[in-house]
This record gives structure tokens, C-alpha cells and sequence, in this order.
């Protein structure tokens, strides 16, 4: 008789899901960005002092963006969801049959059998609100539980953002060479940007090497780019 590893139930992410792609973008662009940026002005032949500066403006500037343009974007978006969701109570007021109607076709794109089709689409349209909610979610994809909030989307994003930044600007304070302090840099910078890599898989139950792996990779051709790009434009000015 063959042994079966029994299957233990796992939970869900719950109300955290919608918000990892501000935690991952957030703090991910801070490492990113912040190391680009400071490879590519010591690659220019800034000393230290200037680059820490440029380093800490750079790091409060891209926060500062980062927050203001998630809280706008997020908020736009439930704007526009508010809007449609006004013309479709207008639609279930005004042009209810079309509306059921829609219901048929969407329920049998999901599978439902055909002979299941009237007595699904009748207890959804028996009441309004529930036609709302139902084309809510399967019209515009939207589930109440999973919509983001703009403020919180700003402040994930924004504090990551700066979390992201520190590992480029921190050797830039405590040594007065750039050299050592870029080196430092990227080896901070490159450990950060595994640990993201592993952290998320967490969540999207990938596997953790391949993760931290690609951050790796993508932020070092990048910093090498900077640097080289740097030097280049230091050269000719």
C-alpha cells in the first residue's frame, strides 16, 4: 500500500492580497531605482558627500512621487468604478431585461451547465441589489473585499519606497570614498533585493531561488548600466 503525504488546508493571503502589489512595487523600486541612480553618479565621479546627498534627495523625491501617484491612480480607479457602477443601478432601473440578459451569457462563459442557466440567473435578478453585486463582480471584476483603499496604497508604497533606498545610501555615510561605498552599496543592495524576491514567493508560492534570483539579476544589469552610462556622461562634461 503506497503512503500518501496527507494534504494540510492552507488559508488564503486574506486582506493583505490587494495590497502586495504596492509592498513589492514599493519597496522593490526603492532598491532599484535608488541603487541605479546611485551607481550612475559615482560611476560620473561624484565623491561621497555628493552622492549621499544626491542619495537622500533622491530617495525622499522618489517616496514623495511614489505615494502621491498611487494614492491618484488608486483613487481614479475607484472613481471610475463608482461612475459605472451609478450607470448600471440606471441600467437595472431603466433596462432591467438587458441586464438579466447579460446574465444568461456571462453564466454560461463561466461554465455554469445549460440546463442550470434560468434558475441560476433567476435567484441572481430576483432582487436588485444582488443584480448590482453580481454584475459587479462578474461585469467589472470587482469584489468589495478586494478593493484597495488610496491612502493605504500611498503609505505602503511611500515608506517602502524609502525602506527600499537605504541599502545604496547608508555606506555613503559612513565612508568617504565613493569605491568602497558603492561596493558596499550593491552588496547591501543585492541582499535586499533576494530577500524580496524570497519574501514574495510567500505569497505567490513560487519557487524562493528563481525569485531572488531574478531581482538579482535585473537590478545588477541595470546598476551596471548606470554605472558605465555615469562614467560616460562624467567624462564628457
Amino acid at each position: 500500500m503506497s503512503s500518501q503525504i496527507p494534504i494540510v488546508y492552507e488559508p488564503h493571503v486574506g486582506a493583505s492580497r490587494q495590497y502586495w502589489r504596492d509592498i513589492v512595487l514599493g519597496i522593490n523600486d526603492g532598491l532599484v531605482s535608488m541603487f541605479l541612480l546611485i551607481a550612475g553618479v559615482v560611476g560620473a565621479g561624484l565623491d561621497a558627500k555628493t552622492v549621499l546627498i544626491t542619495g537622500v534627495a533622491g530617495a525622499i523625491a522618489g517616496a514623495v512621487s511614489m505615494g502621491t501617484g498611487e494614492y491618484l491612480a488608486t483613487k481614479s480607479q475607484e472613481e471610475v468604478l463608482a461612475s459605472e457602477l451609478r450607470l448600471e443601478e440606471i441600467h437595472i432601473e431603466h433596462f432591467r431585461n438587458l441586464e438579466v440578459a447579460q446574465l444568461y451569457s456571462m453564466f454560461r462563459e463561466i461554465g455554469i451547465a445549460e440546463e442550470d442557466l434560468a434558475a441560476t440567473v433567476k435567484a441572481f435578478s430576483r432582487d436588485d441589489n444582488v443584480l448590482l453585486n453580481a454584475m459587479k463582480a462578474l461585469e467589472f471584476g470587482v469584489v468589495d473585499s478586494e478593493r484597495r483603499s488610496p491612502m493605504k496604497a500611498m503609505i505602503t508604497s511611500s515608506t517602502l519606497f524609502l525602506a527600499g533606498s537605504v541599502p545604496s545610501v547608508v555606506p555613503f555615510i559612513f565612508l568617504s570614498r565613493s569605491g568602497p561605498a558603492l561596493a558596499w552599496a550593491s552588496g547591501l543592495a543585492a541582499v535586499g533585493l533576494f530577500a524580496v524576491g524570497v519574501v514574495k514567493t510567500f505569497v505567490t508560492r513560487t519557487n524562493p531561488i528563481v525569485a531572488g534570483v531574478e531581482n538579482l539579476v535585473i537590478a545588477g544589469l541595470g546598476g551596471t548600466a548606470a554605472f558605465f552610462v555615469g562614467r560616460l556622461v562624467g567624462a564628457s562634461v
